[in-house]
């Protein structure tokens, strides 16, 4: 999709700290982190959020590329997050399907 920020990131118009690619998933660092492990796992082929989604096989790459995502970047053991924000009322503010990961810290609950 034109002019779609991840869109551009996955091309390389955009430059970002890419931490790691695979099988049509990019990872890469956010860019305002909210923790010390701040990082975005999106799918290379633009869908503007998850209600679009409808292949299974996508979303279960992605929680699997952020699991794995999770160890390699040391934060498994001790705990991380993963958030998918899905329109505005759930504070998605670039509209490309993403996950958030997160850790680093301990996690508060309530998030929002």
């Amino acid at each position: 999709m034109t002019g779609c920020l991840f869109c551009r990131i996955a091309a390389g118009e955009i430059p970002a700290k890419v931490v790691k690619r695979q099988e049509g998933l990019l990872a890469f660092q956010d860019i305002n982190p909210q923790a010390p492990t701040h990082l975005l796992v999106i799918p290379v082929q633009h869908l503007s959020s998850l209600n679009e989604a409808n292949d299974p096989a996508l979303l279960g790459a992605m929680l699997t590329f952020a699991r794995d995502l999770a160890r390699e970047v040391g934060i498994a053991d001790r705990g991380y997050r993963v958030v998918a924000n899905t329109n505005a009322h759930g504070g998605q503010t670039v509209f490309h399907i993403h996950l958030h990961v997160l850790g680093g810290r301990a996690m508060q609950w309530p998030p929002g």
